[in-house]
């Protein structure tokens, strides 16, 4: 997940004067927002988990903490739910989803009014979500500030959504009335990341919410804290108990319990390719419940000779460095042609050393630590598979300071296809840049890869554009730009990046079931 192109803000005009296309990284819109905003640690609201409206401890007892990544301290401590928690949850949201529930006997547009309600809460609280965004996840605030206005337009989508989810009549052969309905799946389980926590929800909730289903959340365990605070601000504008319910936890036990419970009936899961088999085994195992996977890339940016080479060294670098690398479509094979190549690697590199490494509540700052030990073990691993595998170092390559998870932007070049850090997703600020000759071996090489999430192609050509856009094995295709995301338009991927799409129309239609109604009518005479 990712930033969101200016047209997601149709009730913010400004923003289109205010845009700064640097591909989708970054607008200056935030940046200017975030200025205004006061840049404070937050207060820790809600810790306890979230069941029928109501905040309690785990059914153990038990508590883990949450870690704040740029100091490496302890936050507050977090209930730890676990399988016994699911179940109440479930319960809770299964109840709510009966019959005669109000949720379920809620006029599609009031479910509307309830999400446009929502998102003015969000907007109204919105520098206390982006700053518990920053202290959890480590992300600088203005990018917080950013994701949250992005989650704010997905939510405004969606409500719109409500009214406007309906069948077909359908002119059967024979004497029939035949059409069809779409009805909301049920309950349904929603397992986020920790690199867009409030986003990934409101990922999540939105299309759920709008087709009328009711939800068991389980945020990630690095970052449950806008996730809780979003249950309280759900109770506040007005959905009844149990439509939303939020357990964290860890995943081999509160995950787990959400994907192979019986009474969920969805399961929406975005994370590693990895943990997207688990859940497929579990879904297939309990009661074949139905999956969207939105898992992990190693996305393509093929740079042709015909471009500004400046301009596009600064969409590459914005491409992969967005977020400090934490980015699951994020350009992290930077396919450069040879007649450019070097040109582009100086552009390159000049660029990775002028990012500002600190603080995340700094305004100056750019790039906020990694999200927690692991991750910064395993992208200083890689940075090193990449020295010893014979890459040139060109920035970076080791950490910043010695207090929290920062790791300096990192550029490589000379990176050849079967280098650990062109095949494997490192998930952090390290740009690897391979040189290509011709448009039959890009395209060739960029669909190496396991992967299908995401590419992009800069060329002043529209015919290499559309030949590359047409043979890329990807769910995204973005051309002289990057990230340019809405919530109009369908996100997922191609082989192992997923199954099923988030975002515009293609949300809906994962939370629906299609129902086929047919009707004898009378003979004519």
């Amino acid at each position: 997940m990712d930033r969101l192109h200016p047209s997601a803000y149709p009730f913010l005009p400004e923003v289109h004067l205010l845009v700064e296309l640097s591909t989708g990284v970054l607008l200056r819109f935030a940046k200017e927002t975030a200025t205004k905003m006061t840049r404070k640690t937050p207060d820790i609201k809600y810790t306890q988990l979230f069941i029928n409206n109501e905040f309690a401890d785990a059914v153990s007892g038990k508590k883990f903490p949450t870690i704040n990544p740029a100091t490496g301290t302890v936050i507050t401590q977090i209930s730890e739910g676990d399988k016994a928690d699911v179940d109440k949850a479930v319960a809770a949201a299964k109840q709510a989803f009966s019959r005669k529930s109000k949720w379920r006997n809620m006029d599609a547009s009031a479910r509307g009014n309830l999400m446009n309600k929502f998102a003015d809460l969000v907007a109204r609280d919105l520098e206390y979500i982006a700053a518990l965004e920053t202290l959890d996840n480590g992300k600088s605030y203005e990018n917080a500030v950013f994701d949250i206005e992005s989650s704010i337009s997905t939510f405004r989508y969606y409500a719109g959504w409500c009214d406007k989810i309906f069948g077909d009549t359908i002119p059967a052969d024979g004497n029939l009335l035949s059409f069809t309905r779409k009805e909301p799946i049920g309950v349904v389980g929603q397992i986020i990341p920790w690199n867009y926590p409030f986003a990934m929800l409101a990922w999540k909730w939105a299309p759920a919410l709008a087709a009328g289903c009711t939800i068991v959340l389980k945020p990630a365990e690095q970052t449950p804290l806008s996730a809780l605070y979003a249950a309280a601000l759900a109770k506040e504008a007005g959905f009844p108990p149990g439509v939303v319910n939020v357990i964290p936890g860890y995943g081999p036990t509160a995950g787990a319990a959400v994907a192979e419970h019986p009474d969920i009936r969805k399961v929406a899961f975005t994370g590693s390719t990895e943990v997207g088999r688990l859940i497929m085994q579990a879904a297939g195992k309990s009661n074949l419940k139905r999956i969207s996977l939105e898992l992990g890339g190693k996305s393509p940016l093929v740079v042709f000779d015909d471009v500004d080479v400046k301009e596009a060294a600064e969409i590459a670098h914005n491409a992969i460095f967005a977020n400090h690398g934490q980015n699951c479509c994020a350009g992290s094979r930077t396919f450069v042609h040879a007649k450019i190549y070097d040109q582009f690697v100086n552009y390159a590199k000049q660029l990775a050393l002028k990012i500002k490494v600190g603080d995340p509540f700094d305004p100056q700052t750019q790039q906020g630590p990694q999200v927690n030990q692991e991750m910064f073990d395993k992208v200083l691993g890689l940075i090193k598979s990449g020295k010893e595998e014979g890459a040139v170092l060109e920035a970076g390559g080791e950490r910043e300071g010695s207090v929290g998870y920062f790791v300096k932007p990192t550029v490589f070049s000379n990176v050849t296809d079967n280098m650990r850090i062109a095949k494997e997703e490192i998930f952090g600020p390290v740009q690897s840049i391979l040189k290509f000759e011709t448009m039959d071996e890009v395209i060739e090489r960029a669909n190496n890869t396991t992967y299908g999430l995401a590419a992009g192609v800069l060329t002043k050509d529209i015919d290499k554009a559309l030949v590359f856009a047409q043979t890329v094995e990807a769910g995204s295709v973005w051309v002289n730009c990057y990230d340019a995301l809405t919530p109009q338009t369908p996100f997922g991927g191609f082989k192992q990046s997923g199954i099923g799409r988030e975002l515009g129309a293609e949300g809906i239609k994962e939370y629906v079931e299609t129902k086929t109604v047919t009707i004898k009518v009378p003979t004519r005479n």
